[in-house]
């Protein structure tokens, strides 16, 4: 069978292997906190438990997927409805209490194993973005949408650990950057492994001392 994508063969084998395994049994770990984040968030606020967002996906030549991310809801019901999609701000006032702190440790993104076993996310890759939002991105910024050609978008990933949440146009374009070079690094096998190596324990230190927003 013809190979038709840049990434190692090895790598998207191994990676896609890494996703089920690892996501699956976080899942199962989690659950006991599952429930307890479900109870804090229905106790301090009004609203569904989950919220489910369209994201952009992997892009094909010709095509671009689409699916819907769960997270933890965060913000106050309804948060975006006089808005629109607008990215989070620091100290956004749109936060509850509960969300604040998951936002904080990155607990928010628990549910987002369900969409890896799904294979719409893998555990690192790209951060998806909102469809509306990436429309708009794609018009300032040549080539924004090349960011996810043939990779899967990731729970984390070189750019959010190297710099954090988007804020202003430039924010987006220097993590392009980190996108392009973590691209680079699934062609071949022992960077790829280095590479997502790094950004796993810099999530993990991120999470420990509580620099999420």
């Amino acid at each position: 069978m013809k190979h038709n994508s840049f990434i190692h063969p090895s790598i998207l084998l191994f990676k896609r292997g890494i996703d089920l395994v690892f996501s699956i049994t976080c899942l199962l770990l989690t659950l006991p906190l599952f429930v307890v984040i479900a109870l804090s968030i229905k106790a301090t606020s009004p609203g569904p438990i989950f919220y489910c967002q369209s994201r952009v996906g992997k892009m094909k030549v010709g095509n671009i997927k689409h699916f819907n991310m769960i997270k933890f809801r965060t913000m106050v019901q309804d948060a975006e409805s006089g808005t629109g999609a607008v990215w989070a701000q620091k100290n956004d006032s749109r936060l509850t209490k509960i969300g604040k702190l998951l936002r904080k440790m990155r607990l928010d993104e628990l549910p987002q194993f369900i969409n890896v076993i799904k294979g719409e996310m893998s555990l690192i890759g790209p951060r998806p973005e909102r469809p509306e939002i990436a429309i708009k991105l794609e018009q300032e910024i040549p080539f924004y949408s090349e960011r996810t050609y043939d990779v899967t978008p990731g729970i984390t990933g070189l750019a959010q650990v190297s710099q954090g949440y988007d804020t202003c146009i430039d924010d987006v374009k220097t993590k392009l950057g980190y996108d392009f070079a973590y691209s680079l690094s699934l062609t071949k096998l022992h960077s790829w492994l280095l590479m997502d190596l790094t950004i796993i324990v810099k999530t993990l230190l991120i999470m420990a001392l509580g620099r999420g927003q």
